[in-house]
């Protein structure tokens, strides 16, 4: 969706879910042709980064830049390798405990790097550094309509998913509204939808990042089996069904259960399972099952000149 262009009215309409910019320094992300830009600096912010990769849209923004002296720095590079530790002024910071800084992430972000890249912040929520080493600093985003839909599911929705774990036990989600693709020069596939974050002082599962996303990426690789399908590849062939079994027991979560139907405090629990786990026995956590998966089929083929059959878990992966 580069390149897209969105009407004046829009573009406030974006900027206004980031709550009250006055005097605040802001990070937009992606700016493009500057729609977004110019309402960003209408709402008079102190200080405006630009992180675009295109560099046919430098110019533009220069020019936009010329127009606010010394609100404007232009960064010509990738969001995704960007070091945003360094981007504001050190007297912004705040403890974690306090409310936000008054500091703001805006993008209309291109849809191949907007699950990566909130993947990335999320764990620099988790881990308190990248932009959030100035404390719980906000984010206002947009997303194809499906992914959004993801980001903010509750248990029981089918669009419950992967993300809407990793985003929601992190950070209050809020799906603020859908900008229908017509909205857009020139027009997308799909709609857009504007989601907002706001990092949670407490995660809900205390957990490090990686565990929670191994656990969490487990259990929906196969979403529409019983959760316990998932959650048997954290363990190796052998002991797999006698380790699944004390997971989902000490746990207290219903192995019937389909991977969308889990509540918050059911990935919590099994979490925390799985980290008493790993401590008792410290290789479980660098346990690869796709990897298994492919020493097992190397060996099937040296074994048998006859191709192998597919297993489900196979097309699954």
């Amino acid at each position: 969706n580069k390149g897209l262009v969105l009407s004046l009215c829009l573009a406030d309409k974006i900027v206004k879910q980031a709550g009250d910019l006055k005097n605040a320094h802001v990070c937009e992300v992606g700016p493009g042709p500057g729609g977004i830009t110019r309402s960003i600096l209408s709402a008079g912010v102190q200080q405006l980064l630009l992180v675009e990769k295109d560099a046919r849209f430098i110019p533009g923004l220069q020019m936009l830049s010329e127009a606010a002296p010394g609100k404007v720095c232009i960064v010509h590079g990738d969001i995704l390798t960007y070091k945003m530790e360094k981007a504001f002024p050190k007297h912004l910071k705040k403890n974690w405990a306090d409310e936000p800084p008054d500091i703001h992430i805006i993008g209309n972000l291109p849809f191949s790097v907007s699950t990566p890249l909130i993947i990335k912040w999320l764990e620099n929520v988790s881990k308190k550094d990248g932009p959030f080493i100035y404390g719980r600093t906000q984010m206002t985003l947009t997303f194809q309509k499906e992914v959004a839909e993801r980001l903010t599911a509750n248990p029981g929705s089918k669009q419950r998913s992967r993300l809407s774990i990793m985003s929601q036990h992190l950070c209050t989600v809020e799906n603020c509204f859908v900008i229908p693709g017509q909205a857009f020069v020139p027009k997308p596939e799909v709609d857009v939808a504007v989601v907002h974050f706001t990092p949670l002082v407490t995660p809900k599962i205390q957990q490090p990042f990686k565990l929670v996303e191994k656990v969490v990426q487990s259990v929906f690789q196969f979403r529409r089996k019983y959760c316990f399908r998932g959650i048997e590849t954290l363990f190796p062939e052998d002991g797999r069904l006698k380790r699944t079994e004390q997971l989902m027991m000490t746990a207290n979560v219903d192995p019937t259960l389909r991977p969308f139907q889990l509540s918050m405090s059911q990935f919590r629990s099994l979490c925390d399972t799985y980290r008493k786990m790993c401590d008792e026995d410290p290789s479980l956590f660098v346990y690869n099952y796709r990897e298994e998966l492919r020493q097992k089929k190397m060996r099937n083929s040296r074994k048998s000149t006859s191709q192998p059959e597919e297993t489900e878990e196979d097309n699954q992966l």
